[in-house]
C-alpha cells in the first residue's frame, strides 16, 4: 500500500470514529465514556467539537483510536471463537468495566 492511499485511508477511519463518538456521546455519555474508554474530560471535549474540528482532527496521519488494553487475557476473551463466545465477551466486558480508563490504554 503506497502511503498517500494509507494516509487517505487513517483520514477515512479517523472520520468516521469521530463522528460515531460524538453520536453515542450525544445519545448515552456513560456508556460512550465506557465503550470509547475515555475520560469525562476527553468525553466533553470530543462532543464540543464542531464540524471544521472534526476535520482537521480526522486529517492527522495518526490513528486516533486505538486498542483500549493491552492485557492478553482480554483479548483472548474478545476473540474467543469457542461455544461460550457469549459468556466470554461478557467476563471481557466486566474485567474492563472494572478498571479505570487508564490502566486500559
Amino acid at each position: 500500500m503506497r502511503t498517500s492511499d494509507m494516509h487517505a485511508e487513517i483520514r477515512e477511519l479517523n472520520l468516521a470514529y469521530l463522528m460515531l463518538a460524538q453520536q453515542m456521546l450525544r445519545e448515552d455519555r456513560a456508556a460512550a465514556i465506557y465503550r470509547l474508554g475515555v475520560g469525562e474530560d476527553v468525553a466533553e471535549m470530543l462532543e464540543g467539537l464542531s464540524s471544521a474540528q472534526v476535520l482537521r482532527m480526522a486529517s492527522s496521519n495518526m490513528l486516533l483510536c486505538q486498542f483500549r488494553f493491552n492485557d492478553s487475557l482480554l483479548v483472548d476473551l474478545l476473540s474467543s471463537h469457542g461455544r461460550e463466545r457469549g459468556t466470554a465477551h461478557l467476563h471481557a466486558a466486566i474485567l474492563a468495566a472494572g478498571r479505570p480508563v487508564e490502566t486500559l490504554a
